[in-house]
């Protein structure tokens, strides 16, 4: 696994994946947005996992998941350390996040949602910026099963919903509103208000 063969000079010089064997460019920068959500996201793993088992890393690590699947995933857990090296994670993270983006969304959404599910990643997260809301998979049996998607609702959105009256409140899935519960943990979730808010 160490003799991964992802050093070429034309690799190097600009942000690519490999992807099922093939080269893919990224976005050679990505939007504001993009890197404010995937920053917040990180941050929130982060602080919870100080000091714990699991370690939390931002966009940018590269990682190794056989010889013809490099990702950089925009944020992803680790819980097993030996995975870890100096070149990046080498291994399925047991969490990756990717934020889409106008050039890569439709390999997030197939091709690598597929990888890491085959990876055995335990929790995939697809981020979507521009409608502010998470799709959470569980590996369930193998195979990613869609466990919620997450909303964002601003302050005003949130106040309307709570004046409905009772029977119309009973029928909306406030579990979609909120906070995400991380699988990984009984106790870490992600307030939505933490990711999306002023972005």
């Amino acid at each position: 696994m160490e003799n991964l063969a992802y050093t070429d000079d034309e690799t190097q010089k600009q942000r690519t994946e490999i992807i099922d064997g093939v080269i893919v460019m990224m976005s050679p920068r990505p939007r504001p947005e993009h890197t404010v959500i995937s920053g917040r996201i990180f941050a929130e793993f982060d602080r919870y996992l100080r000091k714990k088992q699991c370690k939390a890393y931002p966009n940018g690590v590269d990682l190794f998941l056989d010889e013809k699947n490099h990702f950089i995933p925009d944020a992803m857990i680790v819980c097993d350390r030996n995975k870890i090296t100096k070149r990046g994670v080498v291994g399925a993270p047991d969490l990756a996040v990717e934020v889409l983006s106008q050039t890569t969304a439709m390999y997030d959404r197939t091709k690598k949602k597929d990888i890491y599910e085959k990876a055995g990643v335990k929790e995939y997260w697809i981020v979507d910026g521009w409608g502010k809301f998470i799709e959470v998979y569980i590996l369930t049996n193998g195979k990613f099963e869609l466990n919620n998607i997450y909303y964002y609702l601003p302050a005003e959105e949130k106040a309307q919903l709570q004046s409905l009256p009772e029977k119309e409140q009973a029928q909306i899935n406030k579990s979609a509103y909120g906070k995400i519960k991380v699988s990984l943990y009984d106790d870490l979730y992600i307030d939505l208000d933490d990711i999306f808010d002023d972005v």
